[in-house]
């Protein structure tokens, strides 16, 4: 009987006392909030030779947080990250491609 009487008085008792807290809003995956890329301006780059200034400018203008060199024949991943800019090039090292994700 005692620990009836414990479960009906002492249980809800404690569940009074506590507090509802919401979720956390977590980011979709492969984003970061309060980055976006916009590859619209950035077509100029194309047919340029790859070098530190060109990618900092091409990020810069972006709004991107990070930047991806592609190398030819490179294996890259494919996750989607829409606060990363993407620069292919060629043999040669000219910018061939410029994309986000």
């Amino acid at each position: 009987m005692k620990k009836v009487l414990f479960a009906l008085v002492i249980c809800p008792a404690l569940l009074a006392c506590s507090t509802t807290v919401g979720e956390p809003e977590v980011p979709e995956r492969g984003t970061t909030p309060g980055y976006a890329c916009a590859v619209e301006n950035l077509q100029s780059f194309v047919g340029q030779s790859v070098n530190q200034e060109n990618g900092a400018d091409a990020l810069k203008q972006s709004g991107a947080k990070t930047l991806r060199w592609i190398a030819p024949r490179s294996a890259i991943t494919m996750d989607f990250r829409q606060d990363r800019l993407n620069i292919e090039y060629d043999d040669a090292m000219i910018i061939t491609r410029i994309y986000c994700g």
